[in-house]
């Protein structure tokens, strides 16, 4: 059998680069002699995180527009064309069979070299809405895989297919792992657990709500694990104490998973697909500052079908208590909630994705 050989690029946050690191782990599975290449935007956590999940990355000098006029945006062009030009000596160098693109700067450059140079190449679209990157790579990609229906209006429609989001596959059977997770965490198996999940830079308003709802949970004998991000972990790691652990960045998501009885989260596209297969309640934060509000729209996907509960960030002051302690009392609720969002897990996603990297093969 040939050997075949694969780069992927995504990147800029998690939800980016773990379902890049998803495929690649499928797509080893399936081919074992395999060759894989990352490529990623330099100083980006993805120059970590891949090397960590063991695959080869190399950086480009690439990062994306800033709202504003700045320094940044002056050199938007130079390191665009410095960027096509390493994309196509690594293309030139590696000799990949398809390349695979999960949003991120870093895949534009790289997806463009790569179909100038008659490479097949795969888009896998994460959101509701697609960022500017997907929408201008679309039209010379050869599939487009997507996790939400409608997206014809963004993308040609012949190209889409409907697969889902990649998930890290060792969520599938978190209810195994509880004891184990709460003895990594340090927890008391007889209180109940709030994950509080801000992204893996953080979220500002989101910490900010839990900073000043820190004593009210402790009082309803809550114990919590508070992912703040990177960006905030020097603001709030002060609050860490036997029932309050402070964390970063979660490396053990199967872990926390298992371990939380209420989730507190953003509304990013990977989050929301995690969470459809952990299957736990959830309130659901979305963050406003995003394109075209699309965590609002992946968010109400799930409430459409009874699966989360939805509070703006603009609603936090006036009803978050009330709903969180509404929740927490509702055993019943809970349990709709949870069985309500597992019908909408897509826990193939992964393989359908492989399935359609291995047509180009």
């Amino acid at each position: 059998m040939a050997k075949y050989k694969f780069i992927l690029s995504g990147g800029g946050t998690g939800g980016h680069i773990y379902p890049a690191v998803a495929i690649a782990n499928e797509l080893k599975l399936q081919f074992p002699d395999a060759e894989f290449l990352f490529v990623g935007a330099k100083d980006k956590m993805e120059m970590q995180k891949v090397p960590q999940a063991g695959y080869e990355i190399k950086g480009l000098w690439i990062a994306g527009l800033q709202r504003k006029l700045t320094l940044q945006n002056m050199m938007f062009p130079l390191k665009l064309a410095t960027s096509l030009l390493e994309s196509r000596r690594i293309i030139k160098r590696f000799k990949p069979n398809v390349v695979i693109g999960t949003g991120g700067f870093a895949s534009g450059p790289l997806l463009q070299a790569a179909g100038s140079a008659g490479i097949p190449t795969v888009i896998q679209e994460q959101n509701s809405f697609p960022g500017i990157t997907n929408k201008l790579l679309s039209k010379k990609a050869n599939a487009i895989c997507v996790a939400y229906e409608n997206l014809e209006r963004f993308f040609p429609k012949e190209k889409i297919v409907l697969t889902g989001n990649p998930v890290r596959q060792d969520l599938i059977d978190i209810e195994s792992k509880r004891d184990e997770a709460i003895v990594f965490y340090g927890l008391d198996p007889n209180k109940k657990t709030l994950l509080v999940l801000g992204g893996s830079l953080g979220a500002r308003r989101v910490n900010q709500l839990i900073e000043k709802e820190l004593q009210n949970f402790l009082s309803q004998d809550v114990q919590i694990i508070w992912q703040c991000g990177k960006l905030y972990f020097e603001d709030y790691k002060k609050y860490n104490q036997p029932n309050v652990k402070v964390v970063d960045f979660i490396e053990r998501m199967d872990f926390v998973y298992a371990a939380a009885d209420v989730i507190i989260s953003r509304a990013g596209a990977s989050s929301v697909s995690e969470l459809c297969i952990v299957g736990k309640p959830v309130i659901f934060i979305p963050s406003p500052n995003v394109a075209e509000d699309h965590q609002t729209k992946n968010a109400q996907a799930i409430v459409d079908a009874k699966g989360a509960v939805l509070l703006k960030e603009s609603e936090l002051e006036s009803q978050f208590s009330i709903v969180f302690e509404a929740l927490l009392k509702d055993e019943g609720k809970q349990k709709q909630l949870s069985e309500n969002i597992k019908k909408l897990a897509r826990p193939n996603a992964v393989k359908v994705i492989v399935d359609e990297i291995k047509k180009l093969l």
